[in-house]
Formats: structure tokens, sequence, C-alpha cells
């Protein structure tokens, strides 16, 4: 069990090593990546198994023991997540593959440091939801940045490499930030060590206590794109290759998430949670990124928007700090994670065949492609919140937990958000499935790269399919996140896990 918790962070640094070594063979290199991803998809949902059954487990690398050591821990939330990662990864792997047939600027088949690129980042992210201290927190965003730089500019273009400097200067400001943050907290408390920090945190003076809780939810809000911190996103992420920009924006902002949850409740005591704050700026973050949406006639551009809208639900559920509310959290992250990325990589197909991604200039797809249809409309309406997809399942549990907490302003604003959300995903549906193309508009490229264009809708569809399992096993899984989630509201289980106490 303790040599699984290590794996997603080993495997793939061991696997971007090979692939190096056989940068001149592309489909050993291919072979490499999809081994590695579905062997962390398998064992990571054994780990999920164990944990749920037996408890949160702790790993101290090197024998040294917490605090002073590197402290790996699993537990309920950190795995549930990992998993939806890993899987999400991997569909996306796969759609990269075929869309490398197409052979164009910055598509996997014309960049021999995609592969490697793509599990240095698979293990970032990994050691981001595993490590138990601050210090690795950090190291592991920056092998995820390290890795992003370039997985977004690859090809090269203009403005694929001026959107992916905005990326870089507000991810280097998040990291100063972090590393600031970093040593306020070692000055006050002489550790980084998450679970330590509990106690020493809770000793501390009142206001400094709460600039602590503050300080963090600025770092980690940048790189979740939480109002006001948001403004990078929409122009980052549209203009880098399809498969990166779904990776991105289904996965790397709700790490983010991952980390105010973690740091605000296993840190701090519940005096100390600034639950107000929070829900305030859920609700501004659930506005004015649907207002953006709404505004917007691209469709990468439009489900950009909606990464930073979707992103205050959770918060909300954060901010509530009870375990309906974090529970809330849980079972939203996992289907955006999924949901996002499927209408990204909708998106890409889209392009692929009508060369445009502009509602102006496309029409009549669900004629041509009705199986795209199908694939945006499942996603797009779970987006929405539409009974019984996974989005509704989701928004009552969050709504559920605010009415049964009083926080009759933010549920309201959460129910006007799903309706504006309905709304902008009619916009695509109409603009792109329905009606006529414009006199305008070019006609549809010829046919190219079928196998490709199959390989890209099998992954597609199969991650469509685990978004409509997650509605199918509600009840397991609001269990599951409930177990979490108590374990975070009051996180004895956590610090006693680590500590050894």
């Amino acid at each position: 069990m303790n040599a699984l918790i290590g794996l997603p962070i080993i495997l793939p640094l061991l696997g971007a090593a090979a692939s190096i070594a056989l940068g001149a063979h592309r489909p050993l290199q291919r072979l490499i990546s999809i081994g590695v991803l579905a062997t962390l998809t398998a064992t990571t949902a054994v780990t999920l198994v164990r944990v749920d059954r037996n408890g949160i487990t702790a790993v101290q690398v090197g024998g040294w023991e917490a605090p002073t050591g590197i402290s790996l821990v699993a537990d309920r939330l950190s795995v549930v997540l990992l998993l939806t990662a890993l899987v999400t990864l991997f569909a996306v792997l796969v759609y990269a593959v075929g869309q490398g047939s197409f052979d164009q600027p910055g598509s996997e088949a014309r960049h021999v440091g995609f592969h490697p690129l793509y599990l240095i980042l698979t293990a970032g992210v990994s050691f981001a939801f595993l490590t138990g201290d601050l210090f690795n927190l950090f190291v592991a965003f920056e092998v995820m940045l390290m890795a992003s730089y370039a997985l977004l500019t690859l090809g090269g273009r203009a403005d694929q490499v001026r959107s992916g400097m905005t990326y870089v200067v507000i991810s280097l400001i998040a990291s100063t930030l972090f590393l600031a943050a970093l040593a306020y907290v070692y000055a006050a408390t002489g550790t980084v060590n998450m679970a330590d920090l509990h106690d020493k945190i809770a000793a501390l003076p009142a206001g400094l206590r709460s600039s602590l809780a503050v300080l963090l939810i600025v770092v980690f809000g940048i790189k979740a794109a939480i109002f006001p911190l948001f403004f990078w996103l929409p122009d980052s992420y549209p203009t880098a290759p399809t498969a990166i920009t779904a990776v991105f924006a289904g996965l790397l902002t709700k790490i983010g998430v991952y980390t105010m949850i973690r740091t605000q409740t296993v840190m701090f005591t519940p005096a100390t949670r600034p639950g107000t704050l929070l829900l305030v700026v859920a609700g501004a973050t659930m506005v004015v990124g649907v207002l953006g949406a709404v505004a917007q006639n691209e469709i990468k551009r439009l489900l950009s928007f909606h990464i930073v809208s979707q992103i205050g639900y959770m918060v909300m559920g954060l901010g509530l700090f009870t375990v309906a509310g974090v529970a809330g959290a849980i079972i939203f992250t996992v289907h955006q994670i999924l949901v996002k990325t499927s209408l990204f990589l909708v998106g890409g197909i889209i392009e692929e065949k009508a060369g445009t991604g502009r509602l102006a200039r496309l029409g009549g797809l669900a004629r041509t492609e009705p199986l795209l249809a199908v694939l945006f409309l499942l996603p797009a309406l779970s987006l929405a919140g539409i009974p019984p997809l996974s989005g509704f399942v989701g928004k009552l549990a969050l709504v559920d937990a605010g009415l049964d907490d009083r926080a009759y302003v933010v549920v309201g604003v959460s129910l006007v958000v799903s309706l504006l959300t309905l709304y902008s995903m009619t916009k695509i549906w109409a603009g792109a499935f329905w009606g006529t193309r414009s006199e305008g508009a070019s006609d549809l490229p010829p046919a190219k790269g079928t196998t490709g264009t199959a390989i890209m809708t099998s992954a597609t569809a199969a991650l469509v399919s685990v978004t409509v399992a997650i509605a199918v096993f509600a009840g397991p899984l609001h269990e599951l996140s409930t177990r979490a989630a108590a374990d975070l509201v009051d996180p004895t289980p956590y610090i006693e896990a680590v500590l050894g106490r």
C-alpha cells in the first residue's frame, strides 16, 4: 500500500526519462506514455478503495519522521481527485495522439518533447495532490509550471507565445507570493508541515492567523482564477493546442481549488477560517465568469470564461465550512474536471472538422455530425446543472448545503448563474449545431485524418461516459465525498496519520 502512494510521482518521471531517450521513436514514446497513465489509473483506483476502507495513510520519505521529513499523504480527498485527474490525463493523451495525425503546428506528432513534458506535468499534478507540506507543494507547482510553459507554446505561433507570456508572468507572480507566504509561515511557526501547522497556527495572535489565511487564499486564488484574480485565464488558454487547453482548463485550475480546500481546513481552526470572505468571492466569481461567457462568440473563449464561473461553485462549498458544503465542493470539482475537459475536446473536434471555432461561421453540425452533437449536448447540459446529469448532482448538494447554512444570497446567485450558463450553452448549441452557415463562411475543409478523428472522438466519448457514470453512481460518490469532507472539517484523523499521534 505505501509503495503505491509514491508511484504516481516516480513512475511518470521515469517514463519521461525513457521518453527522452527514445525521442527518435514516436510510437515507443506513445506506448510509454499510455502505459504509464494506464498503470497509474489502475493503481490509484486500488489506493482509493484501500484508503476509504482503512483510513488515511501517510508515508515519511526516507524514514525521516514528520514534521521534519517529507510526508506523502493519501486521504479520500487527495486520492479521489488524483484518480479523476489521471482519468482525464489518460483520455486527453489518447486524444492528442489522434490529433497528431493532422500534423498541425503544436500537435503531438511534431514535437519530440510533448510526451516527456506531459509525463512531467503528470508527476507535478500527482505530487500536488499527495504532498503533506507547503514547501513541497511549492515544488509540485513549479514542476507543473515548467512543463506547462513549454506545452502552452508548442507550435510557436505568435498568438500562442504572446498568450503564453501572460500565463508565465502571472504564474511567476503567484510563485513569488507563495514563496513569501512560505517564509512568513515558517518564520511564525518554525514548520511547513500542514498537519503540524494546525496547532502551531492556532497558537498565533488572531490577526496574524487571519492574515496568513487570506494570504494563502490570494496565492491559490490566482492559480484557481477566482475573482478578481481571474483576468489572465481567458486569454491564456484558447490559443494553445486543443489537448493542452483541455488539460489546463479541466484540471490545473482545480488544483488551485484543491490547495485552498486543503490549507484552509487542515491548517486553520474554525474560528480563523474566512468563510464570509470566501462566500463573497464565490458569488462574484460566478457572476463575472458567466457574464464574460455570455458575451463571447468563439467556442474556446466562451468555455474559458465558464472555467472562472464554475470555480465559484467550488469556493462556495468551501466557504460554508460544513461537512455538507465541503462534500458538495468535492463532488462538483470531480464533475467539473471531467465535464470541462470533455467540452474543450469537443470544441477541438469541431475546429478540426469545420476549420473554425467562431459561432458565426458554423452551423448545421447536428445534421452532418450527430455523434459530435450528442458528445457536446451531454456535458453542456451537465455544466448547466440539468437533471439527472452530474452537474445537477453537484449543484444540488451545494444548494442544499447553502440553504441549511442559511447562505441565501450566494444560493440565489448560484441559481441565477445556472440559468445564464444554460443560456450560453444554448448559444453554442444553436450556433454550431443548428441553423445554417453564414454566406461569408468558407465551405468545410475536405475530410482528412479519418483515423485520427476516430481516435479523438473515441477518447472524448469515453470521457463523456465517465461524466454520465457520475450521475448514475451519485449516491455512492456523495457518501464518499461526505466521508472525505468529515475528515477535512475536523482534520484530527489527518493530523494523527501524519504526525503519528
